[in-house]
């Protein structure tokens, strides 16, 4: 890679050091919802783990620095994201670069016990796109939600599990697009700060599952009910997840 591109690039640390990641230093950054996301998937080593729209592979990646040990694949969509997923990932990340709807031949025919995503936030039918290209893409709903929910249901083995992070607006369309073999349903509310609405979902469903749904405790992100001095100030929980790598468990 040129040098003129290289500093186009920032290096950044994730899980307290454990995993850095070469980024765009302009456009979409990953920030702290990818990071929960891995948090939250209860994989094991040995298993097959499968990201839609991976970006620069913050939450495959963060996945496998907790638990490793995983056969890893990533598509994503803009080829100077995939490929710096490639370089992030090196021998440990198969990235593919493909449109969620449309992939190779060869990848529909595998299965995986986990498929994660984090799909764009911004129906831009009801809002306004962003002028950088990355970021609008990252952000902006081009492939629709249902797509991407249907999408990692099929790739899913028998037992299998898909998860998702997205607003929580958006929580009754990935319900609702929820194919009827997905089934053990739980959702964790995510918020800001205690007496602070929801802002935030992760959901997580199970191939063939049959339990009931379940709607979990929120998960607040920050101490006191409101912001009272400068830093950070992350409720335990959340600190040893965005910190140390550790495992969310709902």
């Amino acid at each position: 890679m040129s040098s003129s591109a290289e500093t186009n690039l920032t290096y950044d640390a994730f899980l307290g050091g454990k995993l850095h990641l070469w980024q765009p230093r302009q456009g979409y950054r990953a920030g702290v919802d990818p990071v929960l996301l891995a948090a939250s998937v209860p994989a094991q080593p040995g298993q097959r783990v499968l990201e839609l729209g991976c970006g620069v592979g913050a939450a495959i990646l963060c996945l496998d620095a907790r638990v490793g040990g995983l056969h890893l694949t990533g598509v994503e969509v803009q080829p100077e994201l995939a490929a710096l997923a490639a370089r992030n990932g090196g021998d440990a990340l198969e990235v593919v670069t493909a449109d969620l709807s449309d992939l190779p031949v060869d990848l529909r025919q595998q299965q995986f016990d986990h498929v994660l995503a984090n799909p764009p936030y911004f129906d831009r039918a009801a809002s306004i796109r962003s002028a950088d290209p990355a970021r609008e893409a990252a952000h902006g709903e081009a492939t629709p939600l249902a797509k991407w929910v249907r999408v990692a249901g099929k790739r899913l083995a028998p037992k299998g599990q898909a998860h998702f992070i997205h607003r929580v607006e958006r929580l009754p369309d990935i319900l609702t697009a929820m194919p009827a073999d997905l089934g053990s349903v739980e959702v964790l509310p995510i918020a800001p700060r205690i007496g602070r609405m929801t802002e935030l979902v992760i959901v997580r469903a199970r191939k063939n599952g049959r339990a009931a749904f379940r709607l979990h405790p929120a998960l607040i992100m920050h101490e006191g009910a409101t912001h009272e001095r400068d830093g950070i100030s992350y409720v335990a929980a959340v600190r040893a997840v965005l910190r140390d790598g550790a495992a969310l468990g709902f």
